[in-house]
């Protein structure tokens, strides 16, 4: 689990095809602190594990349906990307619950500068539309982030200059796509206040 609160910029050493999966090398100093084999990093939003690392960085394996529902596919040698070691216990929930399980990507639509934040307007997929609210938690590439604002098939995130220059979205272009990952919470709630189906009463 993370909490959305981005540690540091990584950048992509290399990327190894493997059949229907990519083994991607990350270059990267904060992530490393204590990590181990096995662990958890997020990148760029989506849980990968440490399969390997060096004193420079560490290497993680990505599945297909990983690559397929993220942006992760996209990524070149040399691309920056957010870096996040999953929560310890007894740390603090700086964020949201964030699990690394990405829902959909999103494109950016439009950028509005001002002197103190920067306006971010995506395209809203319809699959995840039910699940996102103003002044809602949403996390966008692995960065815990507010909706200032909703419509029918967009929505906006108002970032401070931290966040532009501490995560890659400071950099991000007109045109861009973004992984994006729901309030998980919404789920359980949609889960729980649905109708039971194939429930029957019992006679006796």
């Amino acid at each position: 689990m993370f909490t959305g609160i981005v540690e540091e910029i990584g950048k992509v050493r290399s990327l190894e095809e493997q059949g229907d999966a990519v083994r991607i090398t990350i270059d990267a100093s904060v992530a490393l602190g204590g990590t181990r084999l096995g662990d958890s990093i997020s990148v760029n939003g989506v849980c990968l594990t440490v399969a390997s690392q060096d004193e420079a960085g560490f290497a993680a394996d990505v599945m297909q349906e990983s690559l397929n529902r993220s942006n992760l596919g996209t990524l070149r040698e040399g691309s920056p990307v957010n870096l996040e070691r999953a929560l310890a216990v007894g740390e603090r929930l700086g964020g949201h619950i964030v699990q690394g399980h990405v829902d959909s990507t999103v494109e950016l639509l439009s950028r509005q500068h001002s002197e103190h934040w920067d306006v971010l307007r995506f395209t809203l997929p319809e699959s995840v539309a039910r699940y996102v609210v103003e002044k809602g938690s949403i996390t966008l590439n692995g960065t815990s982030l507010t909706v200032s604002a909703l419509g029918a098939d967009w929505f906006e995130v108002s970032l401070i200059p931290t966040t532009l220059t501490e995560t890659t979205h400071g950099n991000l272009a007109v045109g861009d796509r973004v992984n994006v990952e729901v309030d998980v919470l919404a789920k359980y709630v949609e889960r729980l206040v649905a109708p039971t189906s194939g429930a029957g009463t019992r006679e006796g």
